[in-house]
């Protein structure tokens, strides 16, 4: 079992690689193992044709907040199944944040769940995800800070 120090290690490590995320301008924070909150502010290069965020987008946000509470165990995990469910159209300008909880865990799996929320607190989007351990150890190790 990891201890917050650890989780959030990994974040760090994971994050100062994560080109994706920071041009998305995602922060993310690490409040418990298992668990992670993922913000990000809709921005003018962000909307569809429609006016509002691309789904895309939100699936990023939220794919991003269960990486890395999947990756909290310093195994390198990864997706293996995800979904989301679209309940409202964000737009420009809104600040969405998506928090990403642990529902299970094994030794080798994990299923999570992530809500999306704009900055009123209305639910944006709901996402699963199931994650693999690629290997029992990996994140600290292999970024040379054990």
């Amino acid at each position: 079992m990891a201890d917050l120090e650890t989780a959030r290690r990994c974040a760090g490590t994971m994050y100062a690689n994560d080109r994706a995320s920071k041009t998305l301008g995602i922060d993310i924070e690490i409040p418990a193992v298992g668990e992670a909150v993922a913000t990000m502010a809709v921005r003018e290069d962000m909307v569809n044709g429609f006016d509002v965020l691309h789904g895309g987008l939100t699936f990023a946000l939220a794919d991003t907040a269960f990486a890395f509470a999947c990756n909290a165990y310093d195994a390198l995990s990864v997706a293996a199944s995800a979904q989301i469910e679209f309940l409202r159209p964000a737009i420009r300008g809104d600040v969405l944040t998506a928090t990403a909880t642990e529902d299970h865990r094994r030794r080798r799996s994990g299923y999570y769940s992530v809500e999306v929320r704009n900055q009123r607190g209305e639910l944006v989007a709901l996402f699963r995800g199931r994650s693999v351990a690629k290997s029992d150890t990996g994140i600290l190790e292999k970024s040379g800070n054990p």
